[in-house]
């Protein structure tokens, strides 16, 4: 009998956890780029540009990439696979809004390590002629038991965000 209250006890626990965590984790990060507004809007818009500056695009130099659409626009998809590092795993981005020079839309299915959907987007800020803030958003659902360890996730995601952020940052500013 003891047991099955230990048991119960800890379900409850778990369910009340699940419940204060919610089930949706978001996660925004922020740099200053000395570039104007227009240069990073348009830098950023084309997806094929994170190759240059996404820690994800630069795990695994080998994977294997496929572009369907024109960068840059509404409909544009780029899809990536893995066979080598499973933490890349295999997925595609979509471009689904653009609001010239000030924000871009993305649609995130992946279907490696896990199977899951997501929406990111890139927020152009214009600060001067030559200073301009950049804002990445990441959004997404964490269904129970995975939202548990939605602290976990959301830390190790804002790292790499903040380190893709960095060396875009290095890379406009060369």
């Amino acid at each position: 009998m003891t047991i099955l209250i230990v048991i119960i006890a800890i379900c409850l626990i778990l369910i009340g956890l699940s419940v204060l965590m919610g089930n949706v984790m978001k996660i925004e990060n922020k740099i200053n780029v000395n570039k104007s507004d227009a240069e990073v809007f348009d830098f950023l818009k084309l997806v094929k540009n994170q190759d240059l500056f996404s820690v994800w695009n630069m795990a695994d130099p080998n994977m294997s990439k496929t572009y369907n659409g024109t960068d840059g626009e509404v409909g544009f998809v780029y899809g990536w696979k893995s066979e080598t590092n499973k933490n890349v795993g295999q997925g595609e981005q979509e471009i689904t809004k653009i609001t010239p020079t000030n924000r871009i839309d993305f649609a995130l299915r992946f279907e490696k390590p896990m199977k899951n959907t997501a929406a990111s987007y890139f927020e152009i800020k214009k600060i001067n002629e030559n200073s301009t803030d950049v804002t990445w958003t990441f959004e997404g659902p964490s269904k129970f038991p995975m939202n548990l360890f939605m602290p976990i996730f959301k830390k190790m995601l804002a790292k790499d965000m903040t380190q893709s952020l960095e060396n875009l940052k290095v890379y406009l500013e060369k």
